[in-house]
């Protein structure tokens, strides 16, 4: 009996051991630190981010920073701060997250995007367009 035990308490610490999984809820700096992009699970179970925090969230006259670049005119005197630039990604396992969008106001480009956790408080945000390989990946961290 006290073998069965034993053994059933080392497959249950090796599952907690190698079985670890992130959460990617909560706030992150860019790669850069001038912005916060809070990620949340929606309604359908997918992954969306927002801007919720700038260090400059205002323009050379001092009015809130907009979105002038984006190709949708209707969308350009957007404000930055609030505004939806990841959609869609779902979590593929093994701290993967796959099939998201993200834009990105400084350009006004929209791209394919991957995540992967590297630790609880690192992630990188892999933004590409046509295939993977033709990306850049951004280094996110958690904001403590």
């Amino acid at each position: 009996m006290k073998k069965i035990t034993l053994i059933l308490f080392g497959l249950l610490l090796n599952t907690l051991i190698f079985s670890q999984s992130y959460q990617i809820e909560g706030e992150w700096f860019n790669e850069e630190k001038d912005a916060i992009i809070t990620i949340e699970k929606g309604s359908d179970n997918s992954y969306f981010g927002k801007i919720t925090w700038m260090k400059f969230p205002n323009d050379e006259n001092g009015n809130p920073k907009t979105d002038p670049l984006n190709d949708d005119e209707n969308l350009r005197s957007r404000s930055r701060l609030g505004m939806k630039i990841m959609y869609d990604f779902v979590y593929d396992g093994e701290d993967e997250w796959d099939d998201g969008e993200i834009y990105d106001p400084k350009s006004g480009n929209t791209y394919s995007g991957t995540i992967n956790m590297i630790s609880k408080n690192r992630l990188n945000l892999r933004g590409y367009v046509g295939i993977s390989w033709f990306g850049r990946t951004s280094h996110w961290t958690r904001k403590l």
